[in-house]
């Protein structure tokens, strides 16, 4: 994995390129990196209870295993009863399940281990939350745009308002959404933030030209959470 850093001269190269950007329309442009968009929990309780049913099908399927355990842990005693093997049983897969959960604590590997389309919902899904909280129906003519950056998925997104997703389609962002991503993977975060913000200025300027009475209604800023 690249690492990624946003240092204080990349704040401002983004907020110069947002700025400029702006100047050539009436839209108005956010930039939002995050480490990741969720904590994936969930994932990890998914492989530990997984861990759990195989353990169970296993001995369900080789019933002699069980009892070979029982000899390895008591050594030689009188023959386990069956409360004594289901006990042995529980108490086994109770630890694998434990066990498994304890490792996916680690996040490079609960997010080495997430599904790809997992990851991408839930990025998707936090882009539109932050862009519903910090730039929806923030402007006046419905112009706002979220380009966001979430690093631990290798993943962005790019959001708009309903002015602008009633002239666009998906696809007019991505060579925005290109260029980010290239930027990115080449350990360049700021410079992908940068050339998706001017790619995203044409568009704005195309169907939303300056006019007059626009004024910067959202800070020219890029946003670190």
């Amino acid at each position: 994995m690249v690492e990624v850093n946003l240092t204080k001269d990349d704040h401002a190269r983004v907020s110069a390129a947002i700025a400029a950007a702006e100047a050539l329309s009436d839209g108005e442009i956010i930039a939002i990196s995050a480490d990741k968009s969720d904590s994936y929990h969930d994932v990890g309780l998914h492989y530990a209870i997984l861990v759990l049913f195989l353990v169970l099908a296993f001995f369900a399927a080789w019933p002699g295993q069980l009892e070979a355990w029982w000899s390895r842990i008591m050594g030689w005693t009188a023959v386990p009863s069956l409360r004594e093997l289901l006990t042995l049983l529980l108490g086994i897969a109770l630890l694998k399940f434990l066990v498994v959960l304890f490792i996916m604590r680690w996040m490079p590997l609960r997010l080495a281990l997430t599904p790809g389309a997992t990851k991408t919902r839930r990025v998707r899904r936090r882009a539109v939350m932050l862009f519903k909280t910090g730039a929806e129906r923030r402007t006046v003519g419905r112009t706002g745009v979220l380009v966001y950056l979430s690093i631990g998925e290798h993943r962005a997104e790019i959001v708009a308002d309903e002015a602008i997703t009633a002239v666009t389609e998906p696809e007019t962002w991505g060579e925005a959404m290109a260029s980010l991503i290239t930027e990115v993977k080449a350990g360049r975060p700021a410079d992908g933030i940068i050339a998706a913000v001017g790619l995203i200025g044409e568009v704005l300027k195309q169907h939303f030209p300056k006019t007059s009475a626009d004024s910067n209604e959202i800070p020219d800023k890029l946003i670190e959470l």
